[in-house]
């Protein structure tokens, strides 16, 4: 096998697009906004059944969000845990500029 320089290719910035996934924007978006719970819910040093009981879930639930399978909850659930958290969430609506994606999130901690 012939070694040379490895060949790179710049992202979009949202894996799923990349990876050409239907309904790639909503799975960024589920994806940064469940990072965000996950970020919350590690800060917070509970054990998972406190955890659980203050989002409203099992406790198998939060071991989904602590590994990263946000795709098991909708975009609705997953901000409803941050109201839960005390958390303010903000829709911002405007226009969209040519290759931008369609939904994006922007996180404040």
């Amino acid at each position: 096998m012939r070694k040379g320089r490895p060949v790179f290719e710049e992202g979009s910035g949202n894996v799923f697009a990349d990876l050409g996934l239907k309904d790639a924007d909503e799975l960024f978006a589920r994806a940064q906004i469940g990072f965000c719970v996950y970020r919350i819910v590690k800060a917070r040093k509970r054990k998972q059944k406190e955890i659980a009981t203050l989002l409203g879930i099992a406790q198998p639930d939060v071991s989904h969000i602590k590994n990263g399978h946000y795709s098991r909850f909708t975009t609705d659930k997953l901000l409803d845990f941050l109201k839960r958290l005390d958390r303010k969430v903000t829709i911002h609506i405007g226009p969209r500029r040519p290759g931008e994606p369609y939904r994006q999130v922007a996180l404040a901690l």
